[in-house]
């Protein structure tokens, strides 16, 4: 390799050498997970992972080392993961979680759910981040990648939109009137006056 090769693989992103490394990368996910499904959903991890710390990667070193260590503390931390967690498959556990609502309760989510859908994702995404999550709009625009107005002004308009959707007068308070039920459905989605 000549000087001027290494000094040209020195000043290109790493990002470019990923995909000549996911044969590999797919053929020690099988081997560790004996499950082609698993396997995949390994090596995109892994690949998000790399992707997103792409930073931390010292360049003129092994790209295809530090990928297969990511790969590798990933299975494990999920094995870890994983073995604290309940087996559940029947729902069983899951059920005894959480206490019906009452039939309105159960109406009013379902229109709500259903006036939700209809909203673009943009506003969808700064409803669930400002809303129901309840992140300032100054860190739904840092996670978003947008201005901070943007932030506000999508949450203007997401609001009015789903009050239109849902026939609300202005000013109109979502859960005005509404039982205890309803109330409860709506907090427990997160999705309170929004």
């Amino acid at each position: 390799m000549t000087r001027a090769q290494v000094d040209a693989g020195a000043t290109s992103d790493p990002r470019d050498g990923i995909s000549e490394h996911l044969p590999a990368l797919r053929a020690f996910a099988i081997s560790l997970t004996r499950n082609l499904a698993e396997a995949d959903d390994l090596v995109q991890d892994t690949i998000v992972k790399a992707w997103s710390n792409i930073d931390k990667f010292q360049v003129g070193t092994d790209l295809r080392a530090w990928l297969f260590t990511i790969l590798r503390n990933t299975f494990f931390s999920d094995r870890r993961k994983r073995k604290r967690e309940v087996a559940d498959p029947d729902g069983i556990h899951a059920q005894n979680l959480f206490e019906k609502p009452e039939h309105d309760g159960r109406l009013a989510f379902n229109d709500f759910t259903r006036a939700f859908d209809q909203l673009s994702p943009e506003h969808r995404e700064v409803l669930i981040l400002v809303g129901a999550n309840g992140y300032s709009c100054e860190e739904a625009a840092v996670m978003m990648g947008v201005a901070v107005g943007t932030v506000k002004s999508r949450t203007s308009r997401a609001r009015s939109k789903l009050a239109q959707i849902l026939g609300l007068a202005e000013g109109e308070d979502i859960l005005a009137g509404e039982t205890g039920a309803t109330l409860a459905v709506m907090g427990r989605s997160g999705m309170q006056a929004a």
